[in-house]
């Protein structure tokens, strides 16, 4: 390649990068934005799964790995039954913020620009089965695939909302930790996106920043006392993050948090003073750290802020959404091994189950917000028959059905949803396994195997084995 078919930056991406990084320095920055990335996963704990050959630790991460080559995820059957998730390894550093603040597990938690869902599944990882995580994303198209990734994911700790950040305005002080993961320029995927660097400008910076400002006018005052606001971006310049912590510390009360760094992690530490104290952000520069660009900071509320409890509602008043009457409670536990543990509910025809110890928070959320999905949807009677869903197969949840382990010729036949030819024992329902890991449901009916593989999710590639 000729230096003139090289490829460049923004001049004035260069100049702004300049004043924030010494003279050497900035010429390893710039060289490294075009040295290839390298390529991460994060093991879903809950789905036992092996780890690929060759792997490399993520270093502020135990569930993170980096991989020697990228590989074809869509022919990986391991991929669509939710085993792991491919998310760049700088984004990984809020497991290791969330285990050093340790809010409570038990908690309320909010994703507010969460698709495509990475960040969702960590923070759902952490409050496992005790805690309850409203995942929202404001453009519907990508709220679907945010549904769907968690849906993958399959613990059922999870509301998927589709909400501009105005419609929480009445959720102030409900949430113990809000992640606000702001839509921004970002320059932090310059190196593994061409079109970010041809369409970056200085104007957009600026348009950028303005929109974080609006989503934060409205994120300030969603955590409740000794709750946190995690703010990030993908992005280096100041504008979109430092002063972000002088625009947040300037409109609301919130304390300053400090993240311990190992030094040969290569994360940089910012320090922002403000009238309220310093507060500490966290910047990652691709030529110290194996991972893309990012910024991230923790702010606290104040032990004396509002923190809003919600009261158990008499009706569920709501279009769609119904409890289960004592009759289909009854029903639903003779077809599925579930415990008391978990509450009902009927959204059209189709039950879903959701921790009994979240209801009372989930319909407030569900009166105010415009809810995709939530916990985990079993399935619907057909007369006397159940069908289950999907979600239901590829969820945690204990289930009391016949299996059938797949080769990976049969997992790839599966997930293409074409005709299956299995020598399946059972009749009726069966699921459907690859390496112990649930893919979905077939269905036995005697003269053929049925696949109900979602045909939305299908795979298109014509898969080389």
């Amino acid at each position: 390649m000729t230096s003139q078919d090289s490829p460049r930056l923004p001049e004035a991406f260069e100049h702004q990068m300049a004043s924030l990084l010494e003279a050497n320095e900035f010429m390893r920055f710039k060289a490294a934005l075009f040295t290839p990335s390298k390529t991460s996963i994060r093991i879903n704990p809950r789905k036992k799964a092996p780890l690929p050959q060759n792997t490399s630790p993520v270093p502020w991460n135990v569930k993170g790995h980096f991989l020697p080559q990228r590989p074809k995820f869509t022919f990986d059957p391991l991929f669509h039954a939710g085993a792991y998730y491919v998310q760049e390894a700088s984004s990984m550093f809020i497991g290791h913020i969330l285990n050093h603040i340790k809010p409570p597990k038990e908690g309320l938690y909010l994703d507010l620009c969460a698709a495509p869902g990475g960040k969702s599944s960590l923070l759902a990882d952490y409050i496992g089965e005790e805690g309850l995580l409203v995942a929202n994303e404001v453009i519907k198209t990508r709220a679907s695939i945010l549904r769907e990734n968690m849906i993958k994911w399959g613990l059922g700790n999870t509301v998927v909302t589709n909400n501009d950040p105005a419609h929480f305005g009445s959720l102030e002080g409900f949430f113990d930790v809000v992640l606000v993961d702001a839509p921004c320029s970002g320059e932090g995927m310059f190196r593994k996106d061409a079109q970010a660097r041809e369409e970056w400008s200085p104007e957009n910076v600026k348009r950028c920043s303005a929109r974080q400002q609006r989503i934060l006018d409205q994120a300030g005052t969603l955590p409740g006392a000794d709750g946190y606001l995690i703010y990030s971006t993908c992005t280096f310049n100041e504008q979109e993050n430092e002063e972000m912590i002088r625009f947040l510390t300037d409109e609301f009360a919130y304390e300053p948090v400090q993240i311990p760094l190992d030094p040969e992690w290569g994360i940089v530490e910012t320090e922002t003073d403000t009238e309220w104290g310093t507060f500490y952000g966290y910047r990652f520069f691709p030529h110290l750290v194996s991972g893309e660009g990012f910024f991230i900071t923790v702010l606290k509320r104040p032990s004396d802020a509002q923190f809003q409890q919600p009261k158990k509602m008499k009706d569920l008043k709501h279009i769609l959404l119904q409890r289960t009457s004592k009759a289909e409670k009854n029903l639903l536990r003779q077809e599925l091994t579930l415990n008391d543990t978990f509450d009902f509910y009927k959204l059209k025809k189709s039950f879903f189950a959701i921790k009994r110890a979240w209801t009372k928070h989930f319909e407030v959320l569900a009166t105010t917000l415009n809810i995709k999905y939530f916990g985990t949807e079993l399935g619907k009677f057909n007369k006397d028959q159940f069908i289950p869903t999907h979600a239901l197969a590829i969820s945690i949840l204990p289930k009391n059905f016949p299996h059938y382990e797949a080769r990976i010729e049969e997992a790839h036949t599966y997930l293409k949803k074409e005709d299956l030819d299995l020598n399946i024992q059972h009749d009726g329902w069966v699921i459907l396994t690859y390496q112990n890991l649930p893919l979905g449901w077939v269905k036995n009916i005697g003269n053929r195997i049925n696949n109900y593989y979602p045909k939305e999710w299908r795979i298109r590639m014509k898969i080389v084995d």
